[in-house]
């Protein structure tokens, strides 16, 4: 749409034109044009100006650089959303969808000032000259109204005006100018149905006259943390009374009454590493699961953390999403009869974790899938690189391969954010099958300013014979645990079938860096190996490939750029210095990174997860909020 300036220029020239042909008797007749002009926040300075400020030039697309933007305002600032006992036990996904539909967006009322601030601004150009009989009506493309809400300033308060009304405008308000606020009713999920825009229409008719101005908007896309920013709340579970595990959930326990166990433990070293990290206390925070799904605690699996945000006066106006995993289990009701039931500790992101300011999104296909497939569907295998080249937000980093795939409508919609495409690599070996059990982001003196920790299953077994050249064959690992095996170093590297998986797994480690390595342009320098004992898991129906025997070190929690909580691998201890530790903190010095160690072998290790399994946490965006700004302001360091 040409510029109020431009659209008077274009009127002075057409009249020019006539008076010219009324000078040679042409019989032409002057027809003046309405100039209606609808402006949005076009220049993303956080305002919207009737001035030339910007806010008309390209208001009709969308590019990088330009457009105006909205959130889509999930959360629930007065905390109207209410989730019962019997919501967070109850079978089948008819509850999960009824508690994913209850947000701020779902009325038609806004919901307070911290609301009203979630809410993008339009104007409405003052048109004083209009007759009495001037009629104006706003509208969006047909289908569009599932997804936007607009409201309309009446009488100092925003009432909804698209689609609860057809649009229409009064005289009244067209001459002096129109306020309105644009409300997102929900993310992208499948370009194929909703590519994020939408388009508002002004009409204007006056007298035979009728002009219109149309500008498009889009949705912020939801965009993920990464493990350079520093942690702000911590999460964890603590234990219930009860079972934790109901009957019919036993396919997916760890099958040991004790685990997962020594919880006292783990929190400790959990709190006291976030401490060392100069973390608050309060930044750390335990949450209670059912009595019948307490045992269900690995809180980076069950959502994603990711924020939304729009340009604002103060910079940005920023939103938590709580992207929560597409696990679909098959579940058995008291008379045997099977349903197929969305994760239930997962409805704990819609009890605790939604409110203000932070929203929920959930995205998944209800149709019965292979259960070492859907382990693909968690937030441990969705994690994320920070900025690097011409990825000013980063990246997304999932596992999937031919053979095992996660839940296309779910990995879907993070592709579809179009800001952090994705890298796949191959966990399909693994048991569990997660991108955090390998890698791990660290910053680094290199032209990235971060690099990756990876486990090194070589290094560990070159670690064991380092200590058996020193005479300490006969040490045990895990020995002060109370871990049902023991073996000593001898015992270990005797085990011809696991050395044989240690370097199975190492292979296929080897295939993983070598995809990171050629996305990112880091250089296999710049890695940081971490010693990993690794086995084949003995094979169950659901359950087989390769776990971690020793606690996965890469598998931990940054608590900032420059500390990082760390799962005690309880390797062999030769003259007082635990080898496997050693080694992880000579090897993360060189970045800065300081290791804290948290005590999980019972609490998440012997369950086939470690640290970063069993935390989740929220990170300060600040940096990244304004994602709009371009890498400039993304922390992009250039290359040297």
């Amino acid at each position: 749409m040409r510029s109020r300036r431009a659209k008077r220029r274009g009127a002075v020239a057409g009249i020019l034109t006539i008076a010219a042909g009324l000078l040679v008797s042409t019989p032409t007749f002057a027809v003046d044009r309405l100039v209606p002009d609808l402006r949005a926040d076009v220049n993303r300075d956080g305002r919207v100006s009737l001035s030339g400020n910007g806010d008309d030039i390209g208001e009709e697309t969308q590019t990088k650089e330009r457009g105006a933007i909205f959130l889509p305002n999930l959360d629930d600032d007065q905390r109207r959303c209410r989730v019962s006992q019997e919501d967070m036990d109850a079978l089948g996904t008819e509850v999960d969808r009824t508690l994913a539909a209850c947000h701020d967006a779902a009325d038609s009322v806004v919901n307070g000032p911290e609301d009203l601030a979630d809410l993008a601004r339009m104007k409405i150009g003052a048109q004083p000259g209009l007759s009495k009989t001037a009629s104006g009506r706003l509208a969006l493309n047909p289908g569009e109204e599932n997804y936007v809400r607009i409201f309309i300033r009446r009488d100092g308060n925003f009432v909804p005006l698209l689609p609860e009304t057809d649009g229409e405008l009064s005289v009244a308000q067209l001459r002096s100018g129109v306020e309105l606020a644009v409300e997102g009713r929900d993310v992208i999920r499948d370009p194929a149905r909703w590519d994020g825009t939408v388009t508002v229409t002004l009409t204007v008719e006056d007298r035979g006259r009728q002009g219109t101005d149309r500008v498009q908007l889009k949705v912020a896309p939801m965009l993920l943390q990464n493990d350079l920013q520093k942690a702000t709340t911590v999460f964890a579970a603590q234990p219930n009374t009860g079972p934790g595990f109901p009957v019919e959930g036993e396919s997916v326990s760890t099958g040991r009454a004790d685990v997962p166990g020594e919880w006292e433990l783990f929190a400790y070293s959990l709190v006291n590493a976030a401490e060392e990290a100069q973390l608050p206390r309060s930044a750390t925070r335990f949450i209670k699961g059912t009595q019948q799904w307490w045992k269900d605690m690995w809180w980076q699996d069950i959502f994603e953390p990711a924020t939304v945000s729009m340009p604002a006066p103060n910079g940005a106006q920023a939103m938590r999403i709580a992207i929560r995993s597409a696990n679909l289990w098959e579940l058995a009701k008291p008379d045997g009869t099977v349903v197929r039931t969305l994760r239930p500790a997962g409805r704990m992101v819609f009890r605790d974790l939604r409110g203000p300011g932070v929203g929920v999104v959930q995205e998944f296909t209800d149709q019965s899938r292979p259960f070492r497939d859907d382990l693909l569907n968690m937030g441990g295998n969705i994690e994320s690189l920070p900025a690097y080249g011409t990825y000013p937000h980063g990246r997304v980093v999932y596992g999937s391969h031919p053979g095992r795939k996660p839940d296309q409508a779910f990995v879907r919609m993070f592709e579809s954010q179009g800001y952090q495409p994705p890298i796949v690599i191959d966990t399909s070996w693994l048991m569990v099958g997660h991108a955090d059990e390998t890698m791990h982001v660290v910053p680094a003196k290199n032209s990235l300013g971060w690099t990756l920790m990876v486990a090194d299953p070589r290094l560990a077994a070159r670690t064991l014979k380092q200590a058996q050249e020193q005479g300490a064959g006969n040490v045990k690992l895990f020995a002060d645990t109370r871990s049902p095996e023991k073996p000593s170093v001898n015992e270990v590297l005797k085990d011809s079938e696991l050395m044989t998986h240690n370097e199975a797994a190492a292979k296929h480690i080897d295939e993983q860096i070598s995809v990171m390595l050629a996305e990112t342009g880091l250089r296999s320098t710049d890695l940081i190996p971490v010693p990993v004992l690794f086995e084949k898991a003995r094979e169950s129906k659901d359950m087989h490939g390769y776990r971690a025997v020793t606690p996965g070190i890469p598998n931990g929690l940054s608590l900032t750029a420059k500390h990082f909580a760390a799962p005690d691998p309880h390797g062999p201890v030769v003259n007082g210095r635990d080898l496997f530790k050693a080694a992880t903190e000579t090897a993360l010095a060189k970045t800065g990174v300081n290791v804290h160690w948290v005590e999980d072998f019972f609490w998440a290790h012997l369950g086939g997860g470690e640290v970063h399994c069993a935390t989740n946490a929220w990170r300060d965006t600040s940096s990244t909020d304004r994602w709009w700004a371009g890498a400039q302001l993304m922390g992009n360091r250039p290359r040297r």
